[in-house]
């Protein structure tokens, strides 16, 4: 397949460590530069791979031949940016929190599908490698029926607290645990949801309990300053329940170290051992090898997609699902009340 001639938008955090690796490490991917206005990115990337262009504006992008975009930027500009690229006759990749409302989220949805145009929201944290074996333990029948499924991104870093960029705790860990207990127990019918407001304005410590179309139910909670981290995991069903108790999945820190696909080769995404979960009955637990991480193959499955060989590796309209449930828990974290959906 002739690779996609992709452009990057944003050289923060997450485009300079989570998509510009990935990016380059794609054969399927031409990665021709960065879109960025700020003198300070455009030297961090000359830093971090020579030779690589950058340019001042989406429209320069277009004009260097780009075919796709990947849009890493601040919550506030992801709808505007998705537009105006799709507006560009680009396809997109528009990392999380896709937008900021259900409602932002549908309208991009209908654009792209209006110009027919590839659209993928960036929910790399549905291959990771402990919920990938979630899935595998729930569709084996490992578990048995589901009943409880628990959920955690916590971290301990109370100052500065959550990022300004993210748009609080919600928006930004709750679009990954909302969006992936949606695709392990599917479609919500109630939302319950509790917060804490910071001074800077911004949500923190959420707890989001959602109510699933059969009656299983969801415990999801997210903060910044949480200096005992709860379990990443425990799925519980009628056979036995999946314990995660261990660090994250691996992904992100073999990123920020420098690693990536490219690197690491076949050891990318693989958890040694001592990090894996447990199924257990009772006093009685055994190990249960972690499947491999597998952020590697989201812009591969982009690239064919924007080649008509494929599926987008996210349906747009599970952006629209997700931010629908994180209004609702907005509501109901306001007024105390459960939302029905």
């Amino acid at each position: 397949m002739e690779p996609v001639r992709f452009g990057l938008v944003g050289y923060g955090f997450g485009g300079r460590y989570f998509h510009a690796p990935l990016l380059a490490a794609a054969p399927e991917v031409d990665l021709l530069g960065v879109v960025t206005t700020s003198d300070q990115r455009r030297a961090q990337v000359a830093a971090d791979s020579p030779g690589r262009a950058t340019f001042g504006s989406l429209e320069e992008l277009a004009d260097a031949g780009a075919e796709a975009v990947a849009i890493s930027t601040p919550v506030d500009t992801h709808t505007p940016l998705t537009e105006r690229s799709l507006s560009l006759g680009l396809a997109v990749v528009c990392d999380k929190p896709f937008a900021l409302d259900a409602a932002a989220a549908y309208e991009t949805v209908q654009l792209a599908a209006a110009r027919r145009l590839p659209l993928a929201p960036y929910q790399n944290r549905r291959w990771d490698s402990d919920f990938r074996t979630v899935r595998a333990l729930v569709a084996d029948g490992r578990l048995g029926t589901v009943t409880r499924f628990e959920s955690r991104f916590e971290r301990f870093a109370p100052e500065p607290g959550p990022p300004a960029a993210g748009g609080g705790t919600l928006l930004d860990f709750g679009s990954h645990l909302v969006d992936q207990a949606l695709v392990l127990l599917g479609p919500a019918t109630s939302v319950y949801a509790e917060w804490r407001l910071r001074e800077s304005g911004l949500d923190d410590d959420v707890f989001v309990a959602l109510t699933h179309a059969d009656g299983v139910r969801s415990h999801l909670a997210g903060s910044w300053s949480e200096g005992a981290p709860g379990l990443r995991f425990r799925v519980t069903g009628t056979e036995g329940s999946y314990v995660v108790d261990g660090p994250m999945d691996g992904q992100e820190a073999a990123l920020v170290a420098g690693q990536s696909p490219a690197t690491l080769g076949d050891r990318w995404g693989v958890e040694p051992p001592e990090r894996w979960g447990r199924l257990c009955r009772g006093d009685d637990g055994e190990p249960v090898p972690t499947e491999r991480g597998r952020w590697d193959t989201f812009y591969p499955a982009f690239a064919s997609a924007v080649r008509g060989e494929g599926p987008v590796p996210v349906d747009p309209r599970d952006a629209v699902a997700t931010a629908t449930v994180l209004d609702a828990a907005r509501r109901s974290a306001t007024t105390g009340e459960v939302v029905a959906l």
